[in-house]
């Protein structure tokens, strides 16, 4: 007998994830009570989970990752973060951990549809197979070195890869906006398209790979998703261990 979940046993497990499936093609659109997502803790410390579920259910065949509303996650709410004691901090470095390593267990194809800016954690949709992306999209990464936190939860291995050592750097230290033109000039994503028509073009393409046969699918995300697990591997406990170290001491300062 099979231990792997089934849909239905995650379906409407994550409060902040709206889980739809057809033929194969699952739509995560991650939100904050129906509306754009606010990032917070309690999603921080769910999203691992909700990789890791999708990442054994073989039912998936390709994933659409998305947002609600007109923003993909252009909130943080600072306050829900409880980093104040070694004790809670500890919380933070395993989910952190976790966060961007379990995405990269889904081992299907997975397809960003950006909705719009997105200012927090945009290294998650950014890592996608396929990047699409709205013209309203702002790409930032406002959590971190802007309200003094290290960049070191995988930002730091994300953003200096897809834009290049120096970009990278000065992205992260400067709290650099570019939009969606930008990002597509800079490689970030490979398609930018009217709102009314991300999604659309994201079942499009998810409908052709879906065809493909299931091992394909999976030894080519396998593939090409190598790189990213090893720099994540070297980069983000490492990174982690850092953030916290310094967080630590601006709290007791």
């Amino acid at each position: 007998m099979s231990l792997a979940p089934t849909f239905s046993d995650y379906q409407h497990r994550y409060a902040n994830a709206r889980l739809e499936r057809t033929d194969g093609i699952l739509e995560v659109t991650l939100h904050t009570d129906g509306d754009s997502m606010v990032w917070t803790q309690a999603i921080h410390d769910a999203l691992p989970y909700l990789w890791e579920d999708i990442a054994a259910d073989s039912e998936n065949k390709v994933v659409i990752l998305t947002g609600a509303g007109d923003s993909f996650c252009n909130e943080l709410d600072f306050a829900s973060f409880s980093v104040t004691t070694p004790a809670t901090w500890e919380v933070i470095l395993h989910e952190g951990s976790r966060l961007l390593n379990n995405l990269l267990k889904i081992n299907v194809p997975v397809i960003s549809a950006i909705n719009g800016p997105v200012r927090f954690h945009s290294e998650i949709p950014a890592m996608s197979d396929i990047v699409l992306a709205s013209e309203t999209a702002v790409f930032s990464d406002k959590g971190h070195f802007q309200k003094g936190v290290v960049p070191g939860d995988g930002a730091h291995v994300v953003w200096t890869h897809l834009l290049g050592p120096n970009r990278g750097r000065y992205y992260l230290l400067m709290g650099q906006e570019f939009d969606a033109r930008q990002a597509l000039d800079y490689g970030v994503v490979s398609e930018v398209l009217a709102p009314e028509d991300v999604l659309p073009r994201a079942r499009e393409i998810a409908r052709d790979f879906a065809e493909k046969p299931f091992l394909t699918r999976r030894y080519a995300r396998e593939v090409l998703t190598r790189e990213y697990k090893r720099l994540l591997h070297d980069g983000v406990s490492y990174g982690l261990a850092l953030q916290g170290l310094a967080t630590q001491a601006n709290w007791n300062h």
